[in-house]
């Protein structure tokens, strides 16, 4: 199978993977339990199909297995994640790890690159709304950038006229068809080859805000590790837009919570706000084609369909150290509609997958595939202990407590509700009702599998672009 197929088939490989783990999971449990004669009992659904059930708990080898194979499985992606990253830290080979810290070490050793600097690239298209914010947070900072450009994709409102009346550099893309990667590959073909060791690259959306203190850390972190590559920032969703606001506030802050449990060891170097050494982009660029997927010279695959995510994962195959620090974090826009939550949503999980198989299975895109399957099993187990609660409530003539499943919920409620504690009465109030969130995440699992299909078909993805003043979507075809 060639990397294009394979790209496309992705999706399709973990979606079997996933289900043939529990099938075999359910097969060991069936072989397990033998029905005990007096414990089991018999209920009908809509007076025809008959339903056993069991107000037992479960074998307690069943328990003790589970827990054990959770455990194993969790400490092992560990295991591997950090021997993969400390064999990548140590890599003296040039030609497969040119960003490996221990070559940029030594490459960097006695020199003094200069102070640090920070040249901010801002993509934007119609972006007259959002921009005059997302300005007013870069010039606020305890450490404010030293050059901002606003890079004007497409523009067809004030959007330019605005970042020029406040004495913002303005370069606008041309004959662009590529988006926002397209963009920005032309002016970091433009920037890149007179930018210094020191002289950081941020790349931040115009409809993002930094909180305080931002540039600062991350000028410290460049300052103090000659061998740090990229800093990503941690991002929290914007108040306001009711119920599904609230929903993604709440995912954006176990997101975040999670990160900062790894250390800042990143995931994706986030497109709301990231900071790069030149040298880490310029490596990129020149290994498009060749070790890396792309066009030779681009520093972003314009291919791809999370532009940010591919970027990390090269950075990352090419031994790159990157961090996301918890003082760095940054205000982004929600999604105000179901529609454009469903169009964000699925290009995100169809860039994640079509990423994977364009990089195939290697020692930096384990934790990812990892990550997917672990997506791809919470799907069915959702799915199924949702449908078997559903069943059961059909079948049963009157309620039953049954103690262990009750317990478990208890536990699973309580941890949804401690993980966004810091998010407010609201937060907190919508996690501790679990169902709302429940439904909420069945609905992003069925964009899981959305996206594994249209993945697999070739269909054409597309996306909205918010204009906010209007609250108009627009509909931006991908390819």
């Amino acid at each position: 199978m060639n990397k294009s197929n394979f790209s496309r088939w992705a999706g399709v490989i973990i979606a079997l993977a996933v289900v043939v783990a529990a099938a075999l999971l359910m097969f060991a449990v069936a072989t397990k339990m033998h029905v005990e004669e007096g414990i089991t009992s018999r209920g009908r659904l809509f007076g025809l199909w008959s339903i056993l059930y069991d107000s037992q708990a479960p074998d307690q080898a069943i328990m003790y297995t589970a827990i054990a194979l959770a455990l194993l499985l969790a400490a092992g992606i560990a295991v591997v994640e950090r021997r993969i990253a400390t064999r990548y830290r140590r890599s003296g080979d040039v030609t497969i790890t040119p960003l490996a810290p221990k070559l940029i070490m030594n490459k960097t050793r006695g020199v003094f690159a200069g102070p640090i600097t920070i040249t901010v690239l801002l993509p934007a298209h119609n972006e007259e709304a959002s921009l005059p914010g997302t300005l007013d947070s870069l010039f606020s900072q305890s450490h404010p950038p030293d050059r901002v450009i606003v890079v004007a994709d497409n523009c067809t409102d004030d959007t330019e006229r605005i970042a020029a009346e406040r004495g913002i550099e303005v370069m606008p893309s041309v004959g662009n068809s590529k988006k926002k990667a397209g963009a920005l590959n032309q002016v970091l073909s433009r920037i890149l080859p007179f930018q210094g060791d020191n002289d950081i690259v941020m790349i931040m959306d115009a409809d993002t805000q930094l909180d305080d203190g931002f540039l600062e850390a991350a000028a410290s972190r460049f300052a103090n590790d000659r061998a740090l590559m990229a800093v990503g920032g941690l991002f929290y969703g914007e108040p306001g837009h009711g119920l599904i606001g609230q929903f993604q506030r709440n995912e954006y802050i176990r997101y975040s919570r999670e990160l900062k449990r790894r250390r800042g060891r990143v995931f994706v170097l986030t497109g709301t706000a990231s900071l790069f050494r030149p040298v880490a982009l310029r490596e990129v660029a020149a290994n498009r084609g060749s070790a890396l997927p792309g066009i030779p010279g681009d520093v972003y695959d314009t291919a791809a369909l999370t532009e940010d995510n591919e970027l990390t994962i090269a950075l990352k195959s090419l031994g790159a150290l990157t961090v996301s620090p918890s003082e760095c974090t940054v205000v982004t826009e929600l999604m105000p509609t179901w529609r454009t939550l469903w169009n964000q949503r699925l290009r995100w999980q169809r860039g994640a997958l079509e990423n994977l198989g364009a990089y195939g299975m290697t020692p930096q895109t384990l934790r990812y595939w990892a990550q997917q399957l672990g997506i791809g099993y919470g799907v069915i187990a959702l799915f199924s202990y949702l449908a078997l609660l559903l069943v059961m409530a059909l079948a049963l003539d009157s309620w039953i407590w049954f103690p262990f499943w009750l317990g478990l919920g208890a536990v699973f409620t309580l941890e949804r509700l401690i993980t966004v504690w810091k998010g407010g009465w609201r937060a907190r109030l919508l996690a501790a009702l679990l169902i709302p969130e429940l439904c909420f995440d069945m609905y992003l699992n069925v964009v899981y599998v959305k996206g594994i299909i249209d993945s697999a078909v070739g269909r054409r993805a597309a996306w909205t672009h918010l204009q906010h003043e209007a609250k108009t979507e627009v509909k931006v075809d991908a390819a």
